[in-house]
């Protein structure tokens, strides 16, 4: 309580344009009515928290605006009496304050309750001993008052005064004793109770103890009170911590929230029995699932996080609870709650949890839902851990999935065929089952990604010959008649007879004609169709042809999806190959081989054909080649069918190594936060001084995190690095500014220094921006002594990640009244790097963005680097950018080196960058370029012009 009162300030804002003279103030004030002395009273708080004292005011203020009746007036009065100055030069109070001092005590028997009530909440922030003397009788009288807002505010003030100046009023604690004891408004109570507890902990202990039995039938803001107390007071008497515990057990039991969230809080800061954590985790879980506010949800569940991270094998019992917050339709709530249950989960619920998660992941098939395809990646994502993890589940989990593959949104399809692909790698008992139901899905995928994840784990994993019959089956099922160039072309041939059997016959012959035939229209006339008719007509047979339904996979390869021809071709391949390992009939081994090849050049062929919508690119092509090839050799030279059977399977595996090794590092990470070593020191609070207990409390902490309190440990030197010379040292002012970055704000601290021996009069720094940045706080009109030096302040809106630059000048007047000397300061780049941070993202995630953002920026690489890894480091640093490409992808020596990056600004804005660079020789440079994307323009440009982006 005794900070907050320390730290209460009153802000009016204003508009810092128009600024009237001090004389038109003045005259306002004389011969203003009650509205423009309260424009004026505004114009005045706003200049003088600018940094003008305006001192020479107070006398007007007395006569003019002191007497006025007007609440909103009395208002403003009190705010200037807080900021004006109270002392002279010499440190003495100012006369004027005798006026004034008679005054306040008026307002402190006013019959208006409302201006009594500010009156005292004025008395709170001064700090004049001399001031206080004729005000203490009044204050205290303010107790007795009938109006419970006086006696609420007269509480604190009389707290205030004893903090302050102890023996002005030596009886406070229990004067505010016995008024807690006969008060009966509840508000003046818990006012009542805070200031008892600021000023004499001993007395509000008494108090507590009397009353005890009470507490938990008590108003909800008595309680609020008390619960502070008595988290602060089982640090010093923790002879009371039982007797705590008893009542704030009772209090998780409460009707409001508000009450149950600071029970919960104070239990987890008295203790870390394992009963209570999980009695206040259980709690924290309701107030996520019935508060109908999603920050409120975020925020406790963030305390169950903590609690999670504190208290590990704890919380088990609760992941079942934890997930009925999916029941939110936020996505971050459920992302949340997600990320905590899969840390939950183990051996014994992990069923139900895949259970209840398989329900939701129906729900998204079967509803629309907002962003249903985000959740339902979450759901995979979370199904995904589950089954990794236990085996067990490995089995239901991916029957589930592929129920509903076709389904699926194509982004959703590729996360469970990528799931698909580790569960196949990793559990060898369930590849005959999964490769059988993915055989069996074949016919119903549409997306061109899930056929060639589907058709790799078939080529991989079909280890005898039903499986390698019937994926033959099937995907000879759903690539239709071959070849396809003739069977497509018999089509057409089909579409064009149907249309000649139309044509007219006359005299029993047709009428036909190189340059044109006669035909019968509709309304029985003749018309002649001529060659240019022809043309159309057939584009539209062959359109008719294209737009014929058609089987799955031949469809996408007529669509012009190669790459899926590639994997089939690769497919296919390894199917015969296979085949040929493990059976002896050799005339089926040779008939799969023919047919393979067959349906290889007939995409080939096709391909070259007038009836796909793109032709085959040389990359495709050379691939099928490659294959049909390996088909022809691959009994001679064992080597190609140790490529494809072996090597392609030995990568994947390593990857998938390489994956676990990641999770298995970040759950050591996680589990060594909360180690205890063998050989850490004993702490047994009974025998520790109590300057060595860890006595800091949770709210105290994140209080000083929310006032800026982390800025106190910044050291002196990063303080200086940030300080920038905006004039010279010749200039007639000099100036520096102190650049603190505030999130979404930036402060210039600006130290002016008049360098000459006169007086620089209507001094005023006036500061201009270009890009996303707007000035909302200008420094006020200022006169400069000779030598003397004045801080002031400035203060920038930042709206996006852009490249900003601050640029102005210094105006004063000179010698002669129409004379204006202008001192023009330095440009201030703003430093995009404090806006930039480190972020990750899927694979997918990452392409899904890289094809939507349509901003790019391509910066040309010239380097000279020891090595492409040290490029890489020095790029990630001077960009605050995480590199998503696995370590295992960049293992080894290479002059080539590609790499993903990803991070994202404050405002919720994605960077993408993609590096591909190489390394010309040992000593040569590094060359290549780095591609930045992203949604907005400005953002890819700043990252772009970096420095240190394109090394040293």
């Amino acid at each position: 309580m005794a900070t907050f009162l320390e730290n209460s300030y009153s802000i009016i804002t204003q508009d810092a344009t128009d600024q009237p003279t001090l004389q038109e103030l003045k005259t306002q004030l004389e011969k203003g009515n009650d509205d423009m002395k309260i424009e004026t009273m505004k114009r005045i708080l706003g200049v003088m928290l600018s940094g003008d004292p305006m001192a020479v005011l107070l006398m007007h203020i007395i006569r003019f605006v002191m007497p006025s009746k007007d609440k909103r007036l009395k208002k403003l009065l009190y705010h200037y009496y807080e900021i004006c100055p109270k002392h002279d030069n010499n440190g003495k109070l100012r006369q004027e304050w005798i006026l004034v001092c008679n005054g306040i005590r008026l307002d402190l028997q006013h019959p208006n309750e409302y201006i009594r009530g500010n009156t005292l909440r004025f008395l709170t922030k001064l700090r004049e001993a001399e001031l206080f003397e004729p005000l203490l009788a009044p204050a205290r009288q303010c107790l007795e008052h009938r109006h419970a807002y006086v006696r609420k505010n007269a509480v604190f003030a009389i707290a205030s005064i004893f903090q302050n100046f102890e023996h002005l009023i030596p009886d406070a604690p229990d004067l505010i004793a016995n008024f807690l004891k006969e008060e009966n408004d509840v508000t003046a109570k818990r006012n009542a109770f805070a200031a008892l507890a600021s000023i004499s902990h001993e007395k509000a202990l008494e108090y507590l103890s009397g009353i005890f039995d009470g507490i938990s039938n008590a108003d909800e803001l008595l309680q609020l009170v008390e619960l502070e107390f008595i988290r602060k007071d089982a640090v010093t008497n923790a002879q009371n911590k039982a007797r705590y515990l008893r009542l704030i057990f009772d209090l998780l039991e409460a009707n409001t929230s508000t009450v149950v969230y600071e029970a919960a809080s104070s239990l987890t800061a008295l203790t870390k029995n394992p009963v209570a954590v999980k009695a206040a985790a259980s709690k924290f879980v309701e107030l996520a699932i019935k508060e109908p506010d999603n920050n409120v949800k975020l925020i406790v569940l963030e305390k169950v996080d903590v609690l999670r991270q504190k208290n590990d094998g704890i919380l088990e019992d609760l992941t079942m609870d934890i997930l009925r917050v999916l029941s939110s339709p936020d996505l971050d709530v459920r992302k949340k709650a997600l990320d905590i249950a899969m840390a939950l989960v183990n051996s014994r619920n992990v069923e139900e949890v895949v259970l209840l998660l398989q329900k939701e992941l129906r729900k998204t098939v079967d509803e629309q839902m907002d962003k249903s395809s985000e959740y339902r990646s979450l759901l995979i994502h979370s199904i995904h851990q589950c089954a990794i993890k236990f085996s067990a589940v490995a089995s239901n989990v991916i029957g589930s999935l592929m129920e509903f593959v076709a389904d699926f949104s194509s982004t959703s399809a590729v996360d469970v065929i990528t799931f698909i692909k580790e569960v196949v790698e990793k559990f060898p008992q369930l590849r005959s089952s999964i490769v059988e139901r993915l055989v069996s899905t074949l016919s119903e995928v549409r997306a061109g990604k899930v056929y060639r994840g589907a058709l790799w784990i078939v080529g991989e994993y079909s280890q005898n010959e039903t499986d390698i019959r019937d994926a033959w089956r099937r995907i000879r099922s759903s690539l239709g008649e071959i070849p396809i160039l003739t069977s497509e072309q018999r089509a057409l041939e089909e579409i064009q007879n149907k249309d000649g059997a139309e044509v007219e016959q006359v005299n029993g012959h047709a009428k036909a004609a190189h340059t044109g035939s006669t035909k019968v229209l509709a309304d029985g006339t003749y018309a002649t169709e001529s060659a240019l008719t022809s043309q159309a007509s057939e584009k539209s047979r062959l359109e008719a042809v294209k737009a014929a339904s058609k089987p799955p996979l031949r469809q996408l390869i007529l669509e012009g999806d190669y790459y899926l021809a590639t994997v089939l071709s690769s497919t296919l391949t390894k199917l015969v190959m296979r085949h040929a390992e493990i059976s002896k009939d050799e005339k089926r081994t040779n008939a799969l081989r023919a047919e393979a090849m067959l349906i290889m050049i007939s995409i080939i062929r096709v391909g070259q054909s007038h009836f796909v919508k793109s032709p085959i690119d040389e990359d495709s092509l050379d691939r099928i080649m490659t294959c049909v090839r390996s088909l022809a050799e691959f009994q001679q030279k064992k080597e190609v069918e140790t490529v494809f059977l072996e090597d392609t399977r030995k990568a994947f595996r390593s990857m998938v190594q390489a994956e676990d090794k990641k999770r298995a590092e970040k759950d050591a990470a996680e589990k060594a936060k909360t180690a205890v070593q063998v050989d850490d020191v004993v702490s047994i609070r009974q025998l520790s001084k109590k300057a060595t207990l860890d006595s800091t409390d949770d709210f105290d902490v994140d209080l000083e995190k929310a006032t800026g309190g982390d800025a106190a440990t910044e050291d002196m030197s990063s303080k200086l690095n940030r300080v920038v010379q905006l004039t010279g040292f010749s200039d007639a002012v000099y100036a520096e500014a102190y650049v603190k970055v505030q999130q979404f704000d930036i402060v210039l601290d600006v130290l002016l220094v008049n360098q000459r021996m006169e007086t620089l009069q209507n001094l005023t720094v006036e500061f201009a921006t270009l890009g996303d940045l707007k000035v909302v706080e200008k420094p006020s009109v200022q006169n400069l002594a000779p030598h003397d030096f004045l801080n002031v302040q400035a203060t920038i809106k930042v709206s996006s990640t852009d490249t900003g630059v601050i640029f102005g000048n210094i105006v004063y007047d000179g010698p002669s009244s129409t004379e204006t000397n202008v001192v023009i300061l330095n440009d201030l780049h703003v430093d995009i790097m404090d806006y930039i941070q480190p972020a990750y993202c899927t694979e997918t995630q990452f392409r899904a963005m890289w094809t939507e953002f349509e901003w790019e920026n391509k910066v040309n690489i010239n380097s000279k680097g020891k090595s492409l890894r040290e490029f890489l480091k020095q790029l990630m640093a001077c960009t605050n950018m995480t590199c998503l490409t696995p370590e295992a992808s960049m293992k080894g020596d290479c002059q080539f080196l590609s790499a993903n990056l990803y991070a994202r600004s404050v405002f919720g804005e994605d960077a993408l960058a993609n590096v591909s660079v190489e390394k010309e020789g040992e000593n040569g440079p590094i060359t290549g370029f780095v591609r930045i994307r992203s949604r907005s323009q400005g953002l890819a440009l700043s990252l772009g012009s970096l420095k240190g982006l394109k090394g040293p």
